[in-house]
């Protein structure tokens, strides 16, 4: 009996397996369906893509009805030629060209490379977004000339005046928002100006004659007349074109919001934010890979992301040159957690630390 008081008693075996198992360090596929199942479950469906959940799973040489549906997605932002409806390749075949398509989308948009419509896949595809194509695979529309993770469009084209120069801006009289006050509307595109104007040599002015001003802001619904008709609520939710072009255009069926605070639909989308992407274009930039950037792609409704990152600044001082009073340490890296929704910043690898530091000692507690 003294012997067996003296020996030290084994740990806990089932105890020490449970938590060998859920502390090994995590693979990253498990990690990435933690981060995107969260963000599936908190991010409204664009109803114009809703229906692209019957193509998961797919990959090359599987045939799936309104197949065609999906080639014309990856059209319009860039990642296929042009189709007409007399097209031979609107079939619902997932052939070569579409599979190198999806493998270009997901490298451009920072996604796993497969090639096969996964659900991360899927789940970005469904994401509101603007209304640019990605790719400079877009030879047909608008091609961008791409320099690692910020573009620009075909011929890097800028406002051309003297530096250092100010733009004027103005809202259309007819195509506003009425739920939305006109002073709320130019607080929010004020602040996205100014955060533009901290990093280069261009100044933002405000101005009553919308004829003569060089950007122009509206709201607009459906076919608006300038080839690149919106589809209702999410889905595209704006576009801008190319400079000198100036043209600003924002959905109207969208429900858009100045202040989640006293906005509580699940659709509402943050004005300030995608004012700030929006106006990325009309300076000249086209979308980034870098998902943190303010010219990535796509955002989810009720989510705010207004605050430039290097690689938005990077690409805009490419163009313009630096604001002699900027500094790059005001700026935020492109890794650190770029929105207010706790879906895409979500650290799954974290909350297993955590989870596994409170489990040890526990176990330190029973031996």
């Amino acid at each position: 009996m003294v012997a067996n008081s003296e020996t030290p008693s084994p740990p806990p075996m089932p105890l020490l397996l449970v938590f060998i198992i859920l502390c090994s360090p995590p693979s990253t596929s498990a990690v990435r369906f933690l981060r995107d199942e969260s963000t599936v479950e908190i991010t409204p469906k664009a109803p114009t893509w809703a229906d692209f959940d019957r193509f998961s799973g797919a990959e090359k040489g599987t045939r799936v009805p309104g197949m065609s549906d999906l080639k014309n997605y990856f059209s319009r932002f860039g990642y296929l030629p042009s189709f007409n409806a007399s097209s031979t390749n609107l079939t619902d075949l997932f052939d070569l060209r579409l599979q190198s398509a999806v493998s270009l989308y997901q490298t451009k948009l920072g996604l796993p490379v497969t090639g096969k419509l996964d659900p991360v896949t899927l789940s970005s595809m469904q994401t509101p977004r603007c209304g640019l194509p990605d790719s400079s695979s877009a030879l047909h529309r608008r091609p961008f000339h791409l320099t690692k993770h910020y573009a620009f469009f075909n011929g890097k084209p800028r406002w051309d005046r003297p530096s250092p120069t100010t733009l004027t801006y103005a809202f259309s009289p007819a195509d506003m928002v009425e739920y939305l006050s006109m002073n709320d509307i130019r607080a929010v595109f004020r602040r996205a100006f100014d955060r533009w104007a901290a990093a280069i040599p261009v100044e933002f002015s405000e101005t009553n004659d919308y004829a003569s001003a060089d950007v122009k802001i509206g709201f607009y619904g459906g076919d608006h007349g300038d080839g690149e008709p919106f589809d209702g609520v999410l889905g595209v939710l704006a576009h801008a074109f190319s400079p000198e072009s100036g043209k600003l255009h924002l959905d109207t069926a969208e429900t858009w919001a100045v202040d989640f605070g006293n906005q509580n639909s699940r659709v509402a989308v943050d004005l300030e934010s995608v004012a700030t992407h929006e106006i990325g274009h009309v300076l000249g930039l086209a979308h980034s890979s870098v998902k943190e950037a303010i010219m990535y792609p796509s955002l989810s409704p009720q989510t705010k992301k207004v605050d430039l990152r290097l690689d938005d600044v990077k690409g805009v001082q490419d163009l313009y040159g630096s604001n002699p009073n900027f500094r790059f340490s005001s700026i935020e890296s492109d890794t650190s957690p770029s929105t207010t929704s706790d879906g895409p910043g979500f650290d799954a690898r974290g909350a297993v630390r955590a989870s596994c530091a409170w489990f040890l000692l526990a176990v330190l507690a029973l031996l």
